[in-house]
């Protein structure tokens, strides 16, 4: 079954969820503002995207310039940081098995689809 961690405010993150409605696959929604994952849940994730936790940091947020940018950071630390503040986990992310991708641009969803 698909998952959808999902930022109902994020236009890229609107599109995927049309694509994965009109795909006719079933797939659970995880609004990850609200249901933070837990840091096992975060460490699975990034195994799936086969990715260290910096990559999927949104940096550009305030967040993240006001409080790390410029600090080197740990894993733990990084993970720590995105629950403390899910707004800095990247999205959409779209986890279908033990594979999971970040839907930018959208079109990279059809890939997980197939």
């Amino acid at each position: 079954m698909l998952k959808i961690y999902h930022n109902p405010r994020c236009t890229k993150s609107r599109q995927s969820l049309d694509i994965l409605e009109k795909s006719g696959e079933e797939f659970e929604v995880i609004k990850y503002l609200q249901d933070v994952p837990t840091k096992d849940e975060l460490r699975k994730v990034l195994e799936y995207l086969n990715m260290p936790a910096e990559q999927l940091v949104r940096k550009n947020e305030t967040i993240w310039k006001e409080n790390f940018k410029g600090r080197v950071l740990t894993e733990e630390e990084i993970l720590d940081a995105m629950i403390t503040y899910p707004k800095l986990i990247e999205r959409p992310i779209i986890v279908k098995g033990s594979t999971a991708i970040i839907g930018r641009p959208t079109e990279r969803i059809y890939d997980l689809l197939d």
